[in-house]
């Protein structure tokens, strides 16, 4: 990538002198943007090396837009991860666009605090409708209300704190947690560590946070969830939420969403939906299988600045009871009053923070830009990219497929011939920092615990399930589609014992929801009529 210095120098910044850079700058971002690939996806730089590079005191004279241009290209570029490279597979995505970059240029250019409706009503309007456009994308309940937040993490905590006042009847806001001490919090131990932080910040203190065990599709186990409820009911503690997640970070495990509901309708519990990174999914009417049960849910949060090609920050929260989550953190003094408090939403009373950005702007210009019916194109193919990778690894000695793979996070381990199960995962990391450091691709790490380890077997069939309505998707992955579908075939009828069919007929359910089917029809599909 070139690395151009800016072409006109101002001695001061004026609007004239603006207007130059800014264009000039707006080529570079262009540059940037069609040359990242090019770049070390990964900072290849020591910690500490930019610090060093910055002088010890701030300028007593002000330096020109060209002086402080190559400071940025020399020392602050060479430092950066490039999230938005084809190469960086870490994490998560956090994929941008050139919509929602022009939009963010139009938001920092406006500068506006939109903490309510007064103070900018065409954010406040704006807002309100994209919750509604992504409301009617994904499916999700049409009485469900929704707020711009920053981040999943923030949207959790909010819940978490609406769950904990709607079971202290609004106490804790006044009184603190003196009298609430047996309040508790159940999620997967596959959750997010974001669910951990909330429930600190939130006062209720992490021993009070239950981490229930999962299935080996890594999903939060309902049973054990029931069990810990009871068990806590029994000893005088107050189960105020769960929190299902649909999307692990570590594996895109689906919580079984219509159990959980279930379990927390009959104790009269506050059910949150982590759907972080998942959510974007239910554009695609083939995965609206994973908010089953979704009618039962509290509050539901997924990110747009995930998979649907929106600048970071965007997170979208939905809520039941938006009055419930007014009341929580509603604070009205005299300079905040204003004469159309009842007849508008002031996002300001939704969430913890008071100033907020405009975050509906991009949004607005994404989804307009593309179109529901290219967004939906695009998940697919990544979809289909996903499956593809996942078929490859199976087929290339030497490789394992760690997880199913019903997004598009393939989880996989080098395993050569001959090495010790209990060399692997040093090997593993060697291998992936290596490659890591060839500033070629970025990847991260997870490691699986033993026992939750899905079998080679209950993969095969995840993946044949997903196929088996198409047999042209299946054909055109290659020879290795047919063998595992006869693999998957034996494995389900010929080797399977009682418990393992059953546990194999879940997948089936999941992903034959997935295709518009019922187990029958897969079963029929498979060649064995129920």
């Amino acid at each position: 990538m070139s690395m151009k210095k800016l072409k006109i120098k101002y001695i001061t910044m004026d609007s004239q002198a603006f207007r130059s850079y800014a264009h000039e700058f707006v080529d570079w971002m262009a540059d940037y943007l069609e040359q990242v690939e090019k770049l070390p996806v990964k900072a290849q730089v020591e910690p500490g090396e930019i610090y060093r590079q910055i002088p010890e005191k701030a300028p007593l004279k002000g330096e020109s837009m060209a002086e402080i241009f190559i400071d940025f290209m020399n020392i602050i570029l060479p430092g950066m991860t490039h999230w938005q490279s084809p190469n960086f597979f870490a994490y998560f995505p956090a994929n941008s666009s050139y919509p929602s970059v022009l939009a963010e240029m139009l938001t920092a250019a406006l500068g506006a605090q939109c903490m309510k409706w007064e103070t900018s009503p065409a954010a406040a309007e704006l807002e309100e409708k994209m919750m509604e456009w992504l409301k009617d994308m994904t499916g999700l309940p049409k009485h469900f209300q929704g707020v711009i937040q920053d981040s999943a993490s923030t949207a959790t905590l909010v819940a978490i704190l609406n769950a904990r006042e709607k079971h202290s009847e609004y106490q804790v806001n006044e009184k603190g947690m003196k009298w609430f001490d047996s309040f508790r919090v159940y999620c997967s131990t596959e959750t997010h560590s974001s669910i951990e932080k909330a429930v600190k910040v939130a006062g209720i203190g992490s021993q009070n946070l239950v981490k229930v065990g999962v299935d080996d599709r890594f999903s939060l186990d309902p049973g054990q969830l029931k069990q810990a409820i009871e068990a806590d009911l029994k000893v005088g503690n107050k189960p105020i939420c769960v929190v299902a997640t649909l999307g692990t970070t570590g594996v895109t495990a689906i919580d079984p969403l219509s159990e959980i509901a279930k379990i927390c309708s009959r104790y009269g519990i506050w059910l949150h939906v982590d759907a972080a990174f998942a959510g974007s999914a239910l554009i695609l009417p083939e995965f609206r299988w994973m908010i089953e049960g979704v009618e039962g849910a509290d509050s539901f949060v997924f990110n747009p600045h995930k998979w649907l090609f929106t600048n970071f920050d965007c997170s979208a929260y939905f809520v039941k009871d938006e009055t419930a989550l007014i009341r929580t953190f509603e604070i009205l003094p005299e300079y905040l009053k204003t004469t159309e408090a009842e007849r508008v939403n002031n996002y300001r009373d939704w969430g913890v923070q008071l100033g907020r950005r405009f975050r509906a702007l991009k949004l607005w210009f994404v989804i307009r830009s593309y179109g529901i019916t290219e967004l939906q194109k695009k998940l697919r193919e990544h979809l289909r990219m996903a499956q593809e990778l996942a078929g490859r690894i199976r087929e290339t000695a030497g490789f394992q497929l760690m997880a199913p793979v019903p997004l598009n996070l393939v989880c996989f381990r080098y395993a050569p011939e001959g090495v010790p199960e209990t060399s692997l995962n040093t090997l593993n990391m060697e291998l992936m920092e290596r490659l890591n450091r060839t500033g070629k691709i970025y990847l991260t790490q997870y490691e699986f615990i033993e026992k939750q380890q899905v079998t080679e077997d209950t993969v095969v069939v995840f993946d044949e399930a997903h196929y088996i309505k198409n047999p042209g998707d299946r054909s055109a992955r290659g020879g290795w589609g047919q063998k595992y579908a006869d693999r998957a075939h034996a494995v389900l009828f010929s080797t399977a014992t009682p418990g393992d069919q059953a546990h194999h007929l879940m997948y089936a359910r999941r992903i034959g929801l997935m295709e518009g089917m019922d187990e029958s029809q897969w079963l029929t599909s498979m060649g064995m009529v129920l």
